[in-house]
């Protein structure tokens, strides 16, 4: 007990990393507590300090900006830390959204958290939220991806993710929606639900909902444009029993090789029989 009081002593004459939500679109959504902690902050914390000096400057808030991004962060965050244990205030704020959401702040929280730092989140504008809420697809469970990994990884991803029962939510760029789609639709299905949200809380934001297929046909009609949520209904218990029955088919189709079998091919054949070509699954 004793060491738990002396922690809060410690942390107590420490500064506060706040991680402050910017709006994604609309300066409407800006709080009153993130404007009012922006202005007090010793410091504040941008990933582009050209985006968020603009915003700074709509709701009157005179503060020194610092470059924090994730190409600087590991270098920058030490002297950070040092700073919060010297009992300065710093704020920490992305373009637009939640810190930390598919944007820097991570790192950093990690850090101030383990050097006994107080790190404070305050709630407000984040793009799955409003985009999953608005789907009409069920958000009572649902898995976070983000964006994904545009080479190394992604097919593994998207398998993974086949038997997923809760509602998926991605972040794309418009200018691969139509591309991440066709793959959704060959991993999930084409019939499977979906929504794409667009430009959330600016003046032409829209949400295209139906399945994939549908929704595929629209945006080939429709170029995409502006920041894009996707939102995939999660996988039916029936089709997880079609999907392990047809894996069980395939299963009894391929005949499994004897270890004698085995050994030969490896020994006619050693590059194929690396590569899989005759191993049995």
């Amino acid at each position: 007990m004793p060491f738990l009081i002396n922690i809060t002593i410690f942390a107590h004459n420490m500064g506060i990393l706040y991680i402050v939500p910017t709006p994604v679109g609309n300066m409407e959504d800006m709080t009153m507590r993130a404007i009012r902690i922006l202005k007090e902050a010793d410091l504040v914390l941008a990933e582009d300090t050209r985006t968020s000096g603009i915003l700074l400057q709509h709701f009157d808030i005179k503060n020194r900006l610092m470059s924090h991004h994730k190409f600087n962060e590991h270098g920058t965050t030490a002297s950070v830390v040092e700073r919060l244990k010297a009992g300065e205030t710093i704020a920490l704020i992305s373009d637009a959204g939640t810190p930390g959401i598919s944007d820097p702040g991570f790192f950093l929280a990690r850090e101030a958290a383990k050097a006994g730092i107080t790190v404070q989140c305050l709630p407000g504008a984040t793009a799955f939220v409003p985009a999953i809420v608005s789907s009409g697809l069920p958000c009572d469970r649902f898995c976070f991806e983000g964006f994904l990994p545009q080479k190394k990884g992604r097919q593994t991803l998207l398998q993974s993710l086949q038997t997923e029962t809760r509602t998926m939510i991605f972040y794309e760029s418009p200018y691969r929606l139509v591309k991440t789609l066709e793959q959704f639709a060959e991993f999930f299905g084409d019939d499977r639900q979906a929504s794409v949200c667009r430009e959330i809380s600016k003046l032409h934001e829209e949400s295209v909902r139906g399945t994939l297929a549908e929704i595929i046909a629209h945006f080939k009609q429709s170029e995409p444009r502006g920041e894009i949520v996707v939102v995939v209904a999660g996988c039916a218990g029936v089709d997880i029993s079609a999907r392990k029955a047809l894996k069980e088919q395939a299963k009894e189709k391929k005949p499994k090789l004897s270890n004698k079998e085995r050994y030969a091919m490896r020994e006619a054949a050693p590059a194929e029989f690396k590569k899989k070509k005759f191993r049995d699954e």
